[in-house]
C-alpha cells in the first residue's frame, strides 16, 4: 500500500493556494444554481471568491436554515444542484433533516481516511455504523469500496451475531463508534472466540485515550475521523496521531461562535465548512462543533491544515431570568465596543434567583461604561467584571452556564 492516498495530500502551500483560487469560484457558482443556496447567498460574484478572506465575507449557513428550507421545499430545501430523484440515496437524520447521497467516486470522501488507517485490498471491514435511514453506514461503505476492501454490512446491535460473523468471515477491520468495538471484543472473549481485527476506523463519538490504549493492548490500531451526514469526511487522524488533518474535498474555517468571523490562529471557535461536492455544494456550513487550528504540518507528511478535533458544542444558548441569551448576542456586544477583545457570560444562582455576570476582556477600568451595552445586546442587566486581555480561557465558550439543578 502506498503511503498516501494521492498527491493532493502533500501539496506545497503555494499549490494549495492556487488550487483554492480555482476551486472556490467554481463551488460558489455551482451553489448559485441551487435555488435555496442562491437565496441564502444573495448578490455574490462567484468569480471574486478566490481566497479564504473573500470566503469569509459570505453568510454562514446553519442546520436550522436547512430545516426551515426543507419545510418549504422538500426534501432538500433547494440546496442541491440536481433533483432528489437524480441521487442514488435520500437519507433522514434527526430533526428531521434530509441529506442526499450518491454511489459515484466515494461521494463522502471516506476513502482517504480509511487509507490513512491502513485499510485496503485484502481487508474485510465489519461496518457497524447504521444503515437505517441515516447515512453513516453508507458513508463508510463508500470509503471501503474506494480503497478496495470488502464490507460486512453489520449495522448496530445483535452483538453475539456480530462476533459470530466476524469469526466466520475473518473480519480484519472494525468501522463504527469508538465504544462498540469494546462491546464486541468483550463478547468475543466471553464466547471464547479470537477475532482477527487489527485496525479500527471510528467516528460518531468520543475516542477516549484510555479506550484507544486498551485497543492497542489487544493489538488493534484505532484511528478516528470527524464527519457529518451533510458534509461527509471533514478531517481525519493519520498514524502520527497529532491532530486531525482536514480532508482535501472541503475548506475549513474556525469562527467565533454566533458569527461568521474567523478567529485568530490557535483560538477555539466554531467549525465552518465549505464543501466542494458538486451535487451538494454547501458554502460556509456551520457544524455547531468547536475546534481550533493546530499549527504546523503533520509528522506523517500530509500538508493540509490540522485541527485539534472535537472540543465541544458551539451552540451555548441558555435561558437566564426567563430570557434566552445566545452567542450572537455576545458577539454583538463585543462588536459594539472596539476596545473589547472578548466577552463571556456566566450564568449562576444567587439563592433561588438567576444571576448573570459578563466578563469583559479590556484594558479599560470603568465597568459602568458597558452597562448600557450589555442591556442593549443581551436584554438583561448583569454584573460586569473587567478582566485583562488574554485572561479568558481559550475554550470557545462565550456563555458558561454554571447553575446546578440537582
Amino acid at each position: 500500500m502506498s503511503r498516501y492516498y494521492d498527491d493532493l495530500e502533500t501539496r506545497s502551500a503555494d499549490a494549495r493556494a492556487a488550487a483554492l483560487a480555482q476551486a472556490l469560484p467554481l463551488a460558489v457558482s455551482r451553489a448559485l444554481t441551487a435555488p435555496g443556496l442562491a437565496a441564502h447567498l444573495g448578490a455574490v460574484e462567484a468569480a471574486q471568491i478566490t481566497s479564504l478572506e473573500a470566503l469569509a465575507t459570505l453568510p454562514v449557513l446553519r442546520k436550522s436554515d436547512l430545516g426551515a428550507a426543507q419545510k418549504s421545499a422538500a426534501p432538500f430545501g433547494g440546496m442541491t444542484t440536481k433533483p432528489a430523484h437524480a441521487f442514488a440515496h435520500i437519507f433522514q437524520s434527526p430533526g428531521p433533516i434530509y441529506e442526499p447521497g450518491d454511489t459515484s467516486a466515494d461521494w463522502w470522501r471516506m476513502g482517504r481516511f480509511l487509507h490513512a488507517a491502513g485499510v485496503g485490498k485484502g481487508d474485510i471491514v465489519q461496518n457497524c455504523f447504521g444503515y437505517h435511514l441515516t447515512p453513516a453506514g453508507m458513508i463508510f461503505e463508500s470509503g471501503a469500496r474506494a480503497v478496495g476492501a470488502a464490507v460486512l454490512p453489520a449495522g448496530t446491535g445483535q452483538t453475539e451475531l456480530q462476533v459470530r460473523a466476524a469469526v466466520d468471515v475473518g473480519t480484519t477491520v472494525y468501522a463504527g463508534t469508538p465504544d462498540y468495538l469494546k462491546v464486541i471484543l468483550d463478547k468475543a472473549a466471553e464466547m471464547g472466540e479470537q477475532l482477527a481485527i487489527t485496525r479500527a476506523a471510528v467516528g460518531g463519538g468520543a475516542l477516549f485515550p484510555s479506550l484507544r490504549a486498551e485497543y492497542a493492548e489487544r493489538g488493534i490500531s484505532c484511528l478516528q475521523c470527524y464527519a457529518t451526514a451533510d458534509l461527509g469526511n471533514i478531517a481525519y487522524e493519520s498514524p502520527a496521531m497529532e491532530g486531525m488533518i482536514v480532508d482535501e474535498g472541503v475548506i475549513v474555517e474556525i469562527v467565533r461562535p454566533g458569527t461568521g468571523d474567523p478567529v485568530a490562529p490557535g483560538e477555539v471557535g466554531e467549525v465552518v465548512v465549505t464543501s466542494l461536492n458538486p451535487g451538494y455544494p454547501l458554502i460556509r456550513f456551520a457544524t455547531g462543533d468547536l475546534s481550533a487550528v493546530l499549527p504546523g504540518v503533520s509528522p506523517c507528511g500530509r500538508t493540509n491544515m490540522r485541527i485539534k478535533g472535537w472540543m465541544g458544542r458551539a451552540d451555548q444558548t441558555t435561558k437566564i431570568k426567563g430570557m434566552f441569551v445566545r452567542p450572537e448576542q455576545v458577539a454583538a456586544f463585543v462588536a459594539a465596543h472596539p476596545e473589547v477583545k472578548r466577552a463571556r457570560v456566566i450564568a449562576t444562582r444567587e439563592g433561588e434567583m438567576d444571576a448573570m455576570t459578563v466578563q469583559v476582556e479590556t484594558e479599560t477600568c470603568e465597568p459602568e461604561r458597558y452597562a448600557a451595552g450589555v442591556v442593549e445586546a443581551l436584554k438583561l442587566k448583569g454584573k460586569i467584571e473587567l478582566v485583562a486581555p488574554g485572561s479568558l480561557p481559550n475554550d470557545g465558550k462565550v456563555i458558561d452556564d454554571q447553575r446546578k439543578y440537582d
